[in-house]
């Protein structure tokens, strides 16, 4: 399944191929001090699908998805719960940020700066900044506060000046509030949104005032805010990847979450 919904921001994708086998659930230790330079083999070559398997079963060993039954924000009766809060020390976040930069190298979107609003888009943005320059990548990344500073460097903005394309960086896309106001502030500096990153495309239609909408939040943004979104994985990965587990284990729960696509899912182009 494509994990870019195209927007107004495509280009080539970057000269060199992605190097990095982010596949190994054993990566060696990293050294204090590194070259920003690509890497020249990969043993196991990842495809996209390979990826999102790998990014699920790092979520489940970490407690980042959970199955069960789970009440949303839009009060819906969901069969599983992501919470990427919880890779929530320096091994986890690591091996995420590995995740989001192989899928956006493979993505072929291109842009000059990261920019993670608050507070969860923080962390994403530094940590997926260190892991493309440890690709040969090396992008800048700023952030915003929530209360503006009026002291210091003052402003709502921290980190290198937002200029250029600039690409969002978050966990997941519920109603598209934090992607406006990333666009409002982008704008306002002078820059060009280019586009969105998340972990989890839930691929569900959005509820907005009470009532479920024919959209998912993720098309809101490509087709009405006109920004490709970039994933590391999708519903519909998740659901090839339960198939794959067979009636056991946590192939189990295919069939709830199935019919929870069924009736929240949206169509994808």
């Amino acid at each position: 399944m494509p994990r870019l919904s195209h927007g107004a921001c495509l280009t080539p994708a970057w000269d060199e191929p992605p190097v990095r086998n982010v596949l190994d659930p054993h990566p060696p230790a990293r050294c204090s001090h590194f070259q920003p330079a690509p890497f020249t083999s990969m043993t196991t070559p990842a495809t996209p699908d390979t990826l999102a398997r790998s990014f699920f079963q790092l979520s489940l060993d970490t407690g980042v998805l959970k199955f069960g039954e789970f009440k949303t924000k839009a009060g819906r009766l969901s069969p599983y719960f992501f919470n990427a809060g919880l890779f929530n020390d320096g091994a986890t976040l690591g091996r995420l940020a590995e995740f989001y930069a192989r899928r956006l190298i493979d993505s072929g979107l291109q842009f000059d700066m990261l920019f993670g609003p608050a507070y969860k888009g923080i962390a994403l943005a530094a940590a997926v900044s260190i892991e493309l320059a440890r690709l040969g990548h090396n992008k800048p990344y700023a952030y915003n506060r929530k209360e503006a500073k009026d002291h210091g460097e003052g402003g709502t903005l921290v980190g290198a000046p937002v200029s250029g394309r600039v690409l969002i960086i978050d966990d997941v896309i519920s109603a598209g509030t934090s992607v406006r106001e990333s666009i409002t502030l982008i704008r306002a500096a002078g820059a060009t949104p280019c586009g969105v990153v998340i972990a989890l495309d839930r691929q569900e239609r959005a509820h907005e005032n009470g009532v479920d909408t024919p959209h998912s939040a993720v098309q809101f943004v490509r087709d009405t805010l006109g920004l490709s979104v970039v994933s590391i994985a999708t519903l519909s990965d998740l659901l090839d990847y339960l198939r794959a587990q067979g009636g056991a284990g946590i192939g189990e729960h295919y069939a709830k979450v199935s019919a929870y696509r069924e009736r929240y899912g949206v169509q994808e182009a």
